[in-house]
């Protein structure tokens, strides 16, 4: 990666104006600003794990894990340690680099803090670097978990501010900001995007990354989802009929773009709704500059391309898997 400049603050016009360009012209200007920052050619593979499901206080709109939302799906306590280091090893031998928990939080509890933190301790001790996602957190628990080595932590603002209360009304986007703030002053990473194809507008998405690419400095990681429409939820009702509110793939490598080119030394994030992507969506995503994916069968709850797919794109392609070795080095630069 090359060396760190002060991160330049985008104008939401001068997104606007990137969002506007001719589609190849926009690529190509983002396959530029990639190659300089990155390897070309090189994708983190990344796994995710839920490591305490359903039964969540939050009412987003986009989530089967909300106790609001009628999915059928059953609420668990959080897994014991062991189990989720078996998952983690597992995972280092499938090729991931990265492992990212996720609970189905508002927000932790104190009481759970050693149990998360020896988690972190665990993965981090197989040589992966290490994500959680929990919901909001204090000061003291963004603390402990810093002090147990945790690399990252995700926690996306979903959507542009003005459509923020058009999908989440149990939490505000400014307690989003807040919790980015602990996790910075605890001098963990910020992983933090969002999802688009939620029937928001082109402003949305603009509003979105100029959220993203204004705050006080970048976050080193930012996850663009395409929304898995779950029936049962709300958004899932109101859009998995309706052919025409799926984000159109161009849009979407749009979205990766930009990201990109305002964003140039994160690590842009080709998460959510990549099993029902195309291959030639996916290449043109890692042309505009995505370089980490999720691998594996399963998200927290939505389905995943799979290992074995995943590993025939990337021969097709010539890509190759990022070392574990230099993920922990640029992370610590």
């Amino acid at each position: 990666m090359s060396q760190m400049l002060p991160d330049r603050h985008w104008t939401r016009d001068e997104i606007a104006a990137l969002f506007d360009l001719p589609f190849t012209e926009l690529v190509f200007r983002a396959a530029e600003v990639h190659r300089t920052h990155h390897a070309a050619n090189e994708v983190q593979l990344s796994t995710l794990l839920s490591i305490k499901t359903g039964g969540c206080p939050e009412d987003c709109g986009y989530c089967s894990q909300s106790a609001s939302a009628e999915t059928g799906l059953k609420a668990t306590k959080l897994m014991d340690v062991r189990a989720v280091l078996q998952a983690a090893a597992q995972a280092r031998d499938n090729g991931s680099t990265r492992f990212c928990m996720g609970a189905a939080w508002r927000n932790p509890k104190d009481k759970d803090i050693p149990a998360l933190a020896e988690m972190v301790r665990g993965v981090r001790q197989m040589g992966m670097e290490t994500c959680m996602t929990l919901g909001m957190l204090t000061p003291g628990q963004a603390d402990a978990l810093a002090a147990a080595g945790l690399d990252y932590y995700n926690h996306n603002i979903d959507t542009s501010p003005e459509n923020y209360a058009n999908v989440i009304s149990t939490r505000s986007f400014e307690e989003r900001i807040e919790t980015l703030e602990n996790v910075r002053d605890a001098g963990i990473n910020v992983c933090c995007g969002g999802i688009v194809g939620m029937g928001e507008t082109r402003d949305d998405r603009v509003g979105f990354i100029h959220a993203l690419a204004s705050l006080p400095v970048h976050p080193e990681s930012v996850p663009i989802n395409a929304l898995v429409p779950v029936k049962g939820t709300v958004l899932g009702n109101m859009l998995a009929d309706t052919p025409l509110a799926k984000i159109d793939d161009i849009e979407f490598v749009r979205t990766v773009a930009v990201a990109r080119i305002t964003m140039p030394d994160s690590m842009v994030r080709l998460s959510a709704g990549r099993e029902s992507m195309s291959d030639a969506a996916q290449t043109l995503c890692f042309l505009a500059g995505a370089n980490s994916i999720f691998t594996g069968e399963k998200l927290l709850t939505a389905g995943n391309a799979g290992e074995g797919k995943d590993a025939a794109l990337f021969a097709k392609l010539g890509l190759t898997p990022m070392a574990a070795e230099q993920r922990l080095v640029e992370a610590a630069e």
